[in-house]
């Protein structure tokens, strides 16, 4: 966008001077044609001026920081060097709603100096939506001093700000995540008197003989006895986008309370020191760090967590887990064959946090079917609604609370 010429006011003081100067000649007036010619003058000299600013100045932009989470504050900067301005330099940067400009303060300013060291307007950004937003263009108009002359170009073009998912804190986990068991309620303890034994709770079709009765006393439930400690591939975090099966609009969407529940959870098993890697509801990686503990590879999840976009996909067919790898599902609507798609292709069971997506349209709340059929297949499944905080549905799972909801 590159346009630079004179104002309505330039051009009628122009047409102005122009029929003074050819009356004046008729007339034969030399008084007349002077201040004929200097009207003329003044646009030609204003446009002159626009030109030479137009070329002079210059800007930059700067993003501090450049990748930020949801609900987070940014800074944006803009430097000018190059004057000196004859007149009013407009600026206006191009800032989506989601990348929260601040309705107060729009990125829109006048400059009427440039100093020797130039000048900086800022304005602050509070994006409320992840995603990798364009800040900019930023478009320039400068008017003359008297307004008889102008050029509107563009400056400078866009800059990328990464909003990630916000994280929030969580505490604790179910008992059999990360023993390598992969099944819910399984105990990774060591039997007294037998330094390799491990056990996890009854499930139906479990042999009697393989109860262990001490740590069922001490549990006061049911456990039997692993035949062998069981290997321990890490956990894969299951992330249902699929578009169909969530409801609301922006920050208030189901699939935003799934992506900050996901980002919240992978950054508290990296915390613990699991090995993690999420999924999507097709058993494709979203993003599978080099190293997951102490935090290292978080930073990678939390970037593909902020581009993450909702798929058509209509089911949830897809590879079998990993042996070894336990499995935390979060889920939008599931139909009870969904349900049992989702079992067949982790026959081990896992643990799942489903969403009650109708709250989010403002249904009253009520369990799925589809919480049942899983919690026949071995899962332990919680139930998540529009009013459940992301902290609350994960401590439901810890806790082993059918609903999460209140």
């Amino acid at each position: 966008m590159k346009r630079i010429g004179l104002t309505v006011r330039g051009r009628s003081l122009l047409a102005g001077g122009i029929a003074t100067a050819v009356c004046a000649l008729v007339l034969d007036e030399r008084d007349l044609l002077r201040i004929g010619l200097f009207v003329c003058l003044l646009p030609v000299v204003s446009l002159l001026l626009a030109i030479r600013t137009r070329r002079a100045v210059q800007v930059t932009r700067t993003l501090a920081p450049e990748r930020v989470s949801a609900g987070g504050s940014a800074q944006v900067a803009l430097d000018l060097s190059g004057g000196p301005v004859f007149g009013a330099l407009r600026l206006a940067d191009t800032v989506p709603d989601a990348a929260g400009p601040v309705p107060a303060t729009p990125p829109r300013f006048t400059v009427h100096r440039i100093g020797s060291r130039g000048a900086r307007v800022t304005y602050p950004l509070v994006p409320p939506l992840r995603g990798a937003h364009r800040i900019g263009p930023l478009a320039g108009r400068a008017v003359g001093a008297l307004g008889l002359a102008e050029f509107t170009r563009e400056m400078i073009p866009a800059d990328r700000l990464l909003v990630v998912p916000q994280v929030v804190p969580l505490r604790g986990a179910p008992r059999a995540l990360g023993s390598g068991e992969g099944i819910p309620g399984a105990a990774a303890q060591q039997g007294q008197g037998s330094p390799d034994v491990m056990v996890r709770t009854y499930r139906q079709g479990d042999e009697l003989r393989r109860v262990h009765w001490r740590s069922t006393a001490r549990h006061d439930e049911l456990m039997v006895r692993l035949e062998e400690r069981p290997w321990h591939a890490g956990v894969s975090l299951l992330l249902d986008r699929r578009d169909h099966a969530h409801r609301g609009h922006g920050t208030g969407a189901s699939l935003e309370y799934a992506v900050t529940l996901v980002a919240s959870i992978a950054a508290h098993l990296i915390r613990r020191g699991e090995p993690l890697k999420i999924v999507t509801e097709d058993g494709v990686p979203l993003a599978d760090p080099a190293s997951s503990a102490g935090g290292a590879g978080l930073d990678p999840l939390l970037d593909a967590l902020a581009v993450l976009r909702p798929v058509a996909r209509p089911d949830l067919s897809g590879p079998p887990t990993a042996p070894g790898r336990d499995v935390v599902a979060v889920l939008g609507a599931l139909t009870p064959e969904d349900a049992g798609a989702l079992a067949a292709r982790h026959p081990g069971g896992g643990y799942a946090i489903l969403l009650d997506t109708p709250t989010w349209a403002g249904a009253p709340a009520s369990e799925p079917a589809a919480a049942e059929v899983l919690r026949r297949a071995g899962w332990h499944v919680t139930v998540a609604t529009a009013r459940t905080t992301p902290a609350e549905a994960w401590s439901a799972l810890v806790a082993g609370a059918p609903v999460g909801a209140r």
